[in-house]
């Protein structure tokens, strides 16, 4: 090629703005490929975008691309050949000579930009080993990087450069399990005082003398049985109960003051934990499934069973940094025979359901207070005769009044670990601590459990005293 040529050729690509850029792979990755006469199966790699320059060793009269939408041509000389890709994907340069004979046909393989995006990668993510190579015309990005999130970075910028032809053969290294404990606590109290009285007046000499009754002696026949001495408590239940009566005359008066007093205390400790690789969601249960019969078309019944008791789902995300990202939901249920449901002849308990749904990040031994109730509900009434609980102080023997306080507190607490296997030995059953007992042990000195080895630690407890808790 002659000087005048060769500059030619550089003020033309210089008009143009574009400028060849190598591949770096041998032989046919260069800015420049030499074509000789009679070759047919050259093969040509562009990145898209890039330009590269054909040359061939005889003068050509013709060019055709066979897909122009992969890549395009145009002449700087009539033996430089100037080839742009354009997008991903293979086609075929057919050169011709003066005669119409065949020069060469040259395989043009247009892929993305990895050069480009190699330089990226370093920019962003300096520190991961992360190699990248052209498959078809796609990229493929293998290695193994430090954290789930440095990874679906990676993942985005390679999208930026071969949309929808990504394939990820990329790793996470280092220990990405996560073992989540959760405690609920909760604890339910409950007082209840019930303050009623019952008067009856009347006459005993004549069954048909006009008698007056109120509270547990409203009816003709209560109020009648307890002038003549018969007094029968309205509820089996007292605790108190006090009755007497005088006569002013014909006139017979029976009173009977009732009281009741119910404390209730409940606690719920539940600490369910579970161990899941990151990014995978995990599941538990300690409850069972109840048969809760539906009907159906034609009146036919079926049994849909739903799960109760203390559930965790939870979905661990290990970030940089040994941060914890964490969805979880958790429940506690149980039955609640205070509200039923008929169906088809059969009553069916309604479920009480302690339920929260969140996301928290917290690193390795950190623990989240996610959720919390304080709960306090009072309800009271009072049974009065109309006018005459009014009248002072005697009113109140035609009053009767209660009420209830129930008060509930309850607190959710995660915390979440970074865990790895280790060996079974090291592992310890709470069976381990249970000993069965001999025929001496059992017959001799009443134990359940044998007398040798270490004793659990559950039957020495004591749940006798206090219950609930103090938070700051």
């Amino acid at each position: 090629m002659s000087v005048s040529r060769i500059l030619a050729s550089a003020l033309t690509l210089a008009a143009l703005g574009l400028v060849a850029v190598p591949l770096a792979a041998p032989p046919a990755h260069g800015d420049t490929l030499r074509v000789v006469r009679g070759t047919v199966g050259e093969t040509l790699v562009v990145a898209m975008n890039r330009a590269v320059v054909v040359e061939s060793d005889t003068p050509f009269a013709e060019l055709s691309i066979a897909n122009p939408g992969i890549a395009d041509i145009s002449t700087l000389s009539d033996r430089s050949i100037y080839v742009l890709g354009k997008a991903p994907g293979r086609t075929t340069l057919t050169i011709l000579g003066v005669n119409g004979s065949l020069i060469a046909n040259v395989e043009v393989h247009v892929a993305p930009d990895v050069a480009e995006f190699r330089e990226r990668l370093r920019q962003i993510l300096p520190n991961e080993p992360i190699e990248v190579r052209t498959a078809n015309d796609g990229i493929v990005m293998s290695g193994t990087v430090s954290s789930i999130n440095r990874l679906d970075a990676a993942l985005q910028l390679a999208e930026r450069y071969a949309p929808g032809r990504v394939s990820n053969l990329m790793s996470v290294g280092g220990t990405h399990q996560v073992m989540l404990r959760v405690r609920f606590s909760e604890v339910q109290r409950s007082v209840a005082q019930d303050l009623s009285a019952s008067l009856a007046i009347g006459s005993t000499s004549s069954p048909t003398n006009p008698i007056l009754g109120s509270g547990g002696f409203s009816t003709a026949t209560t109020a009648r049985d307890a002038l003549s001495g018969v007094v029968t408590p309205a509820t089996q239940s007292r605790m108190g109960v006090l009755s007497g009566g005088f006569g002013v005359g014909s006139v017979q008066f029976q009173v009977m003051l009732e009281a009741l007093e119910t404390n209730g205390l409940a606690r719920t400790l539940s600490e369910p934990s579970l161990t899941a690789l990151s990014g995978q969601e995990a599941y538990f249960l300690a409850g069972g499934d109840f048969p809760v019969p539906v009907a159906g078309a034609n009146g036919q019944i079926t049994i849909e069973y739903r799960p109760f008791g203390v559930e965790l789902t939870f979905t661990p995300h290990v970030l940089e940094g040994d941060v914890i990202n964490l969805m979880l939901n958790a429940s506690v249920s149980s039955l609640d025979n205070t509200n039923t449901v008929t169906t088809a002849g059969v009553s069916v308990p309604a479920f009480r359901r302690r339920q929260t749904s969140t996301t928290v990040e917290l690193r390795d031994g950190e623990s989240f207070a996610i959720a919390g109730l304080l709960q306090d509900d009072f309800r009271g009434s009072t049974r009065q005769v109309p006018w005459l609980a009014d009248i002072p102080i005697l009113g109140a023997l035609f009053r009767s009044a209660d009420y209830q306080r129930e008060q509930s507190e309850l607190v959710i607490f995660v915390t979440a670990h970074l865990v790895s296997p280790t060996r079974g030995e090291a592992l310890m059953l709470p069976t381990d601590r249970v000993r069965l007992p001999n025929e001496a042990d059992l017959f001799l000195h009443g134990r359940l459990q044998g007398s040798r080895g270490p004793a659990a630690e559950v039957a020495r407890q004591d749940f006798r005293g206090g219950y609930g808790y103090i938070m700051d």
